[in-house]
């Protein structure tokens, strides 16, 4: 195969070449890369650099990128694995030419994490991570990342894919891609909870076409019992854009404030916070000397994450002016106008139109306009 070198942070690494005439590049390769994930990459390493890890599993390595860098970048001993022998083949080469203290095994992912155990186990594989938590939960001494990149099914937009992979009921909406990262989160939740292990978020976003969760893992059935106590369900108005939360396992039948009608139960999935603002302020300060291509936008990620409330859902700007008919100010207007009112607010990741507040739709209406 054609191979072309590749330079992400202080890393050097080969890929296959690809067809960039098409719609999606990396299907043309026989090993995969996807350049659109640099930053999904940049943040791996920026966190790394800011957590206790003594060894980490890249368990469905590719080409071995990932792999390369944490071994390169991060000062950790790095096992590459991938079951694919033409990836093998790939990565060794790789791993000879840029990082020979990384190892390279040969497996499938769901073997190699019952049989040996990490403290980072890393799963990014194309399409849904669903089939594999189960075995990462036992094989992640400390902590265990998760890549979903298949976003309609979590999204709402394939209902029943979604509900099949994640035992959980999406609602394709303008906050559906929080619900996707929260549903993916809570199904991880309930995968690791059943061996008496606790499980608290440390840095999860959502971008574009992947969700990304970084998890810290724990030990013991108090703990466990304590992550449970975030699972929970969205009420949805199907008519009005009242919505409301729930903590429990099973939804109750409630009712919208606002126009009388049934709300939709969204989840079950994770309503507590998504990210710990220590660990973004340890990424902010590490990000100026890690050399990372994405930089200012991590910057912004960052920033923005650090401020963003911990509700499960968020207010559309646009989709509430056009329900409610009227031509808004701007968004850091309203956003001032609910602060000066006494309740929270800010923005989101998820969305540049994106609006969080613990306030009730009539003073969102009236700081809209």
């Amino acid at each position: 195969m054609e191979l072309v070198e590749i330079k992400e942070g202080k890393s050097r690494f080969l890929v296959p070449a690809q067809d960039e005439n098409l719609n999606f590049p990396p299907g043309s390769a026989p090993v995969f890369f996807n350049k659109r994930m640099e930053i999904n990459r940049d943040l791996t390493i920026l966190l790394l650099k800011c957590l206790d890890a003594e060894n980490y599993l890249d368990a469905m390595g590719a080409s071995g990128s990932r792999g390369i860098r944490v071994s390169k970048e991060c000062n950790i001993h790095a096992i590459i694995n991938d079951k694919s022998a033409e990836a093998i083949s790939l990565i060794e080469y790789n791993r000879e030419t840029y990082a020979p203290e990384a190892e390279v095994t040969q497996c499938d992912a769901n073997v190699i994490m019952s049989e040996r155990r990490f403290d980072v186990v890393d799963i990014d594989p194309f399409g849904t991570p669903a089939p594999f938590i189960d075995a990462a939960a036992g094989c992640a001494k400390k902590y265990l990342f998760i890549t979903a990149t298949d976003t309609a099914p979590l999204c709402g937009a394939h209902l029943k894919a979604g509900m099949r992979r994640y035992f959980a009921r999406p609602l394709n909406n303008e906050y559906h891609s929080e619900t996707g990262l929260r549903i993916l989160l809570g199904f991880a939740v309930r995968e690791i909870v059943k061996y008496d292990r606790g499980v608290e978020p440390l840095f999860c976003f959502a971008k574009e076409h992947f969700v990304r969760l970084h998890l810290k893992l724990t030990y013991g059935a108090g703990r466990a019992d304590k992550a449970m106590e975030n699972i929970g369900y969205i009420h949805q108005c199907p008519k009005c854009p009242y919505r409301t939360e729930q903590k429990g396992l099973l939804p109750k039948t409630l009712y919208c404030e606002e126009c009388g009608a049934p709300l939709t139960a969204v989840g079950p999935l994770w309503t507590g916070p998504v990210s710990r603002t220590d660990i973004i302020e340890q990424m902010q300060e590490m990000l100026p000397d890690s050399e990372l291509g994405t930089q200012n936008k991590i910057e912004k990620l960052l920033a923005t994450c650090k401020d963003e409330l911990e509700t499960s859902s968020f207010y559309d700007y646009h989709v509430l002016s056009r329900h409610w008919k009227v031509s808004p100010v701007a968004i850091e207007t309203v956003i001032e106008r609910l602060k000066e009112k006494g309740f929270r607010a800010s923005r989101v990741h998820y969305a540049g139109t994106g609006i969080k507040t613990d306030a009730p739709l009539s003073e969102i209406r009236e700081s809209l306009s």
